[in-house]
This record gives C-alpha cells, structure tokens and sequence, in this order.
C-alpha cells in the first residue's frame, strides 16, 4: 500500500462519520436523525463541530434517552439534546426526586462533558404543548434563515414550554443576533443561552 493510499482525505472523513451514525441509528433502534447523502455530507461539513464530535453527539441523545426512559417511562416527557458533548435536559418530570434521577441516568453516559438540567417538575407536556414548541422551533429557525446574519447551522434551537433554547459554537456577534431573533418572535417566553463562544 503506498503512503498516499494510508492518508485521511476530509471526504474519507466525513464518510466515516456519517456511516458511524447509521450504524448507532440501526444499533439503537432510534431514527431521530434523517441522514440523506450530499445534504447530510453538507451539515457535517459546514458544522463547526468535528465530524466525530458531530457522531458522538447523536449517539450520546440516542443512550440517553433509551435510559431514561427504560427507568422511568411514563414519570417524564424529555428532550435531549447534545452540541459538542454537552447534554441539554428539556420537558417535565412528575417530581423533583424524578428530574434528579434523570440527570443521574443522562450522566453515566460516556464522554459527556456538562449537563444543563432545564426540565421542570409538574404535569407532562399534551399534544398541543409539543406542537406548539415545534411551531415555534420553525419560526425561529426560519427568522434566523431569512435575517441571513450568520450561517444557521451554527445555532441549535430547541424550544420547550415557549422557552427557547440556543446552542452552538458562535461568535459573540452570532449569539447576540440569534438571541434579538429568537426574543423577537411573537409566542416564544424567554431565550436562554447556552453557547461555546469562539472569541
């Protein structure tokens, strides 16, 4: 084999990646993430993540989600959430002693880095909580799209209970009109910020 043959190319890179993350979508039993030749080579590529941070990312959601639910099942309605192995906790657990709980569970979870703990105890989300927060996700997305002040794949949107979330790894400037966006937009409560900040 000649050396040239044993070097890593980018595209090689990204083929690894991407293989990687069927491979723990078909592991996991879980489809949370619709991958689908050139566009998802795009998102790997335009993410600031690494291609392999980028995969462990997706298995780390996939994990710990199939824990929490396997130990407390119908006790919580949750959204987890990671960007550059740092797990964000959304929805609602029937008691405080349960959203401990989950937290404990999400955090034997190999190479998390933090956990934002955001659930709240009380009743679980219905039907129209949840499409009302994936309505507003879309806005948001949409105004960030439209105001063409940074590249959107930057900035990860989640949104639960009228509160969004925002995380990414952004310059100061990207956070600051991401955050006016999001806050501007007729429904959404409060924006909390959970950026990494590249300068």
């Amino acid at each position: 084999m000649s050396q040239r043959s044993k070097k890593s190319s980018p595209a090689n890179a990204l083929c690894m990646a991407l293989a990687a993350v069927t491979l723990t979508v078909l592991v996991s039993g879980c489809v949370p993430l619709v991958l689908g030749g050139a566009a998802a080579v795009v998102t790997v590529a335009e993410d600031r993540r690494s291609p392999g941070i980028f995969v462990d990312d997706e298995g780390m959601e996939n994990q710990a989600l199939l824990r929490v639910k396997s130990r407390f099942g119908g006790q919580v309605h949750v959204n987890i959430t990671s960007y550059n192995r740092q797990l964000l906790l959304t929805g609602e657990a029937v008691t405080e002693e349960v959203k401990r709980g989950v937290e404990e569970e999400v955090a034997t979870v190999k190479g998390i880095k933090r956990i934002f703990n955001e659930m709240t105890v009380g009743p679980l989300a219905g039907v129209i909580g949840v499409s009302n927060d994936t309505r507003l996700t879309t806005v948001v997305k949409t105004r960030f799209l439209d105001a063409s002040r940074f590249q959107t794949n930057h900035v990860k949107v989640v949104t639960e209970a009228g509160v969004v979330y925002l995380l990414g790894i952004v310059k100061k400037s990207e956070a600051e009109a991401a955050t006016q966006l999001a806050s501007t937009t007729r429904g959404v409560v409060r924006v909390v910020r959970l950026f990494e900040y590249l300068d």
